[in-house]
């Protein structure tokens, strides 16, 4: 308080009234309900220019975000120049207009290397540091020493779609200038996930989301805390990707080649290309595989043209398309080795001995980088998923020895008794799996970490299969996981599942025969024990703070009495609201990204101190210890399903809701809609302050049911009284406002921005985050989800700025005092 007073005794009377006018004119009411800032709603009130703005809709909202208070008449004249070009002026929008083009709002990012030069030690932990007062202006180097060392830089990149229209794009985010080790994502070792991703070029984890051959990319998949995303998949999530378009029948057929022939081709690739002795090359190609038809007047003995009449062969429509989720299990082709199913058999190998060619002769050393990113950037889908299968094959399979038919057992010498090895009795082919070792320990981890009812049968059943060199004849979905033969993309959850149900003995099993990748909004329940659940079903993703989240999956959870004592249940799940109603993120927001989650704000010459401010949550001596779980409740829906060839009775679809008890009460929360989850991306040096136009409510978890419609997505909610904090607005509020701050006088413009965020302080005990996610699922409001200790609150905050998302969850790790999720 006495700062206020020494901050206007210093402005003097006449400074005090122009500055007042500008806020109102400027800010609009992104305000708090202190004693300046309801005479600041004052001077809005008779002020034409005074309407609400948001962050993503006019030019004009762009001009008031970069004028900010200062304390002296000169620098009001100054801060309100443009900093940068800006388009033609437009008319202003009528209250609650949500249209127009983020782009328009772009802002630079000054100085991005100054606080890198050499930054102060010490941290900045209250506001403002020491040494300043709130009516000084930091100049642009020092501002970023004092205000973003450390903090995340989010970044937003679209890149158009090869052979495709502009209305086709592909959105990614990327964020630096967190300082410290680490990222928003999960890593692909400790969450079992290494085989769902694949660099388009070269090998190891992709450092970017556009490198990889599934889009979008499995390698940003899954975040750091169970049952989130990343910042960069919900920003890929708003992508606008072609359909699949079956490839023009290239008229260009190979020769025909029996199984034999086709296995001995494969035998002798593991050595590798004969690309050292260009007549050999040629005559393998064209005198076994392929016809050259210039083979009199220009044979085809380059390697560009090689990998023409390659492509020309595998453009046929008649070979399996890859691209279709059905046919990603790839193994289900091969599994069955009857003669029934021999032309298959055969036919797969081909397409995977063409595509073998394809790809070695793509990388080859005498294949130059420049043409083999352009190459591999034109391919069109189809060719792509074809060279996936060749690199998993080349990577993790080998042929040790071969037969003439599928059913012609020809190992003489008896089962390779190797660790790595398997043998296919009665196949075509006797094959050597490399990851086989990895894959076992891999599903032991997993059987244990998910605390499997029946782990100690399914593991002698592992122990078993293993030593008797059968583990590929237990399913095709087991031999995929096991081989390594998996693509990349969605399947490897529900292989790995799938193949822990198959190594089970118990017949209870048979019930859960029916998981598929093709239908993931899913989960099961066991011997009444414990349920499981798809990472990316909405159940997953509520319960997930509760469960260990490993592999795709979520678990163990409480059982249910709705569902049978093993039984699978199909999840229906709508759309979020704000994806409904026009609120999706959408291209602008995302090339957009950096500058509307600037935490400097916009760009200018000097920076006011007191336009920041420390956000900080109330955490000593603040404990909720009155929320719990009480039960899964699942409800039938009348709606006809199909299996998965088709056929009806499939696994039936439940409604899913969750009940807890708050302080006695109970309160059940339909899971109506399929929200998501983002992992904050961490910080250091924080807690940062925050720009005064970062505009917050935060709010406790066992108040939270209390708060109804945020954002406005059903009706406008007058009234209520919660105990809660506004944003910092200058002069920065008290730490620990109560409701009359923004509720005294009912609710002002600010309780209506649709764009505001509501922070939810969830400390305590786990079932308090369940409670924030399932309400968002409630209410159709994704979150962003934040470990305090990790980020702090300015961060998240800006985050869900970043990401066009109305609500932070903040949890603390720290207060959890069991091991059972470590």
């Amino acid at each position: 308080m006495d700062q206020q007073k020494e901050t206007k005794k210093k402005g003097g009377f006449l400074g005090g009234l122009l500055r007042s006018r500008s806020l109102a004119i400027n800010r609009g009411s992104k305000v708090d309900a202190t004693d300046s800032g309801q005479r600041l709603r004052d001077d809005l009130a008779d002020s034409p220019k005074g309407k609400k703005q948001t962050r993503r809709v006019s030019a004009g909202d762009g001009a008031a975000r970069r004028s900010r208070p200062a304390p002296g008449d000169d620098h009001i004249r100054s801060r309100r120049r443009p900093r940068r070009p800006e388009p033609e002026p437009e008319p202003e929008p009528e209250p609650g207009a949500g249209s127009g083009s983020a782009a328009r709002r772009a802002r630079s990012w000054k100085g991005k290397g100054a606080a890198d030069e050499e930054p102060d030690d010490r941290l900045v932990t209250e506001w403002p540091p020491q040494g300043l007062s709130s009516d000084e202006e930091l100049p642009p180097q020092h501002a970023q020493e004092l205000i973003c060392r450390g903090a995340p830089a989010h970044k937003g990149h679209k890149r158009a779609v090869p052979h495709a229209s502009d209305h086709y794009y592909a959105l990614y985010a990327t964020t630096s200038g967190g300082r410290g080790e680490g990222s928003d994502a999960a890593s692909l070792h400790d969450s079992m996930t290494q085989l769902m991703t694949m660099r388009t070029q070269g090998r190891g984890q992709a450092t970017h989301p556009w490198e990889t051959l599934e889009q979008p990319s499995c390698a940003f998949l899954y975040g750091q805390r169970p049952g989130t995303i990343t910042l960069n998949h919900w920003a890929s999530m708003a992508s606008v990707l072609p359909p699949t378009i079956a490839l023009r029948d290239s008229g260009v057929a190979p020769r025909d080649m029996d199984l034999a022939r086709i296995l001995e081709r494969l035998e002798e690739l593991q050595a590798g290309l004969e690309d050292d002795d260009e007549g050999l090359l040629y005559k393998i190609l064209y005198r076994r595989i392929l016809r050259d038809p210039d083979r009199i007047l220009s044979p085809h003995k380059t390697l560009d043209r090689q990998i023409t009449d390659l492509i020309l062969v595998l453009s046929r429509p008649d070979w399996i398309d890859f691209t279709d989720p059905k046919n990603q299990v790839v193994t289900r082709f091969i599994f069955d080795r009857g003669e029934a199913n021999a032309e298959q058999y055969r036919r797969f190998l081909h397409q995977l001995l063409l595509s073998l060619e394809l790809e070695l002769r793509i990388h080859s050393p005498q294949h130059r980088d420049w043409a083999k990113e352009k190459l591999l950037q034109q391919m069109p889908p189809t060719m792509r998923w074809n060279l996936a299968l060749a690199r998993r094959w080349r990577d993790n399979v080998r042929v040790d020895e071969y037969g003439a038919s599928p059913e012609q057992s020809t190992c003489p010498r008896g089962p390779l008794r190797l660790g790595r090895s398997a043998k296919l009795t009665g196949s075509a082919a006797r094959l050597r799996y490399k990851l086989k070792k990895r894959q076992v320990k891999t599903l032991k981890r997993f059987a244990q970490t998910m605390k499997w009812p029946n782990l100690g049968e399914t593991l002698d059943s592992l122990r078993q299969k293993d030593d008797e060199f059968r583990l590929d004849a237990v399913s095709s979905d087991a031999f995929a996981f096991f081989s390594g033969l998996v693509l990349p993309g969605p399947t490897l959850p529900f292989l790995t599942m799938n193949a822990l149900i198959d190594l089970d003995p118990d017949p209870a099993t048979d019930e859960l025969a029916l998981l598929s990748h093709t239908n993931p909004h899913c989960g099961f329940q066991y011997r009444n024990s414990h349920t499981y659940w798809s990472a990316s079903c909405i159940v997953g993703k509520v319960l997930a703070p509760t469960c260990r989240s490993v592999a795709g999956w979520v678990g163990p959870g409480r059982p249910t009495a709705d569902l049978g004592r093993s039984q699978i249940a199909r999840i229906r799940s709508r759309r979020p609201r704000q994806q409904q109603q026009g609120r999706r993120m959408g291209p602008e927001d995302v090339e957009s990204m950096g500058e509307r989650s600037d935490p400097l704000g916009p760009p200018a010459e000097a920076f006011p101190v007191g336009e920041y401010a420390l956000a900080q949550p109330q955490m000593d001596g603040f404990v909720v210890d009155t929320v719990r779980i009480e039960l899964l409740g699942f409800r039938p829906v009348a709606v006809a399903v199909a299996d998965e060839t088709g056929r009806p009775g499939g696994p039936k679809l439940f409604d899913a809701t969750v009940q807890f008890a708050i302080d006695g009460l109970s309160w059940p929360l339909r899971l109506m809609y399929d929200v998501s989850f983002i992992s904050a991306w961490p910080c250091s040096d924080g807690p940062h302050p925050l720009f005064f136009d970062y505009v917050y409510k935060a709010v406790r978890v066992d108040e939270l049911v209390r708060v109804r419609d945020w954002g406005g997505l059903y009706y406008r909610q007058a009234g209520g009284s919660l105990s809660s904090r506004s944003s910092p607005a200058p002069p920065p509020p008290p730490p620990n406002g109560t409701a009359a701050d923004v509720d005294d006088d009912g609710e002002d413009e600010e309780e209506h921005d649709d764009e505001k965020v509501l922070v939810v302080e969830a400390f305590g005990v786990r079932d308090n985050e369940a409670l924030a996610r399932a309400w968002c699922s409630h209410w159709g409001l994704s979150a962003v989800v934040a470990d305090i200790h990790r980020t702090c609150m300015a961060c998240a905050i800006r985050e869900a700025y970043a990401a066009t998302l109305t609500v932070v969850i903040l949890v603390d790790d720290q207060l959890y005092d069991d091991e059972e999720h470590e």
